[in-house]
């Protein structure tokens, strides 16, 4: 069993999981099952999984969770770049939120 609260990794999974929440408050409530379900699914995946993976048995199952967190790093800009596009999010709420989310 690996410690994932001390991976640098899994702390930013976390302050942006934080930073998205905040920021699902802009979106209207007709959203509530849709643009924010999603982000708040792929954002929460983010840290769990490379929880997750810290407690598997071998490297490879580890890996492979930490691959699935990465996917949900991925879904996430896109539904960022989504809600920006149907002008629920402008440029600046999601400006410092990309480079977070694409270092992850």
């Amino acid at each position: 069993m690996r410690n994932f609260r001390l991976l640098d990794c899994w702390k930013l999974g976390m302050e942006i999981v934080r930073l998205i929440y905040i920021l699902l408050e802009k979106l209207p409530s007709e959203e509530n099952y849709g643009l924010r379900s999603q982000m708040s699914r792929a954002v929460i995946s983010m840290p769990s999984n490379i929880a997750e993976g810290c407690g598997r048995n071998s490297k490879k199952d580890m890996g492979r969770f930490f691959e699935i967190a990465i996917s949900s790093a991925f879904e996430l800009e896109t539904q960022l770049l989504a809600g920006q596009s149907i002008k629920y999010f402008d440029q600046k709420d999601i400006e410092n939120l990309l480079p977070l989310i694409q270092n992850f």
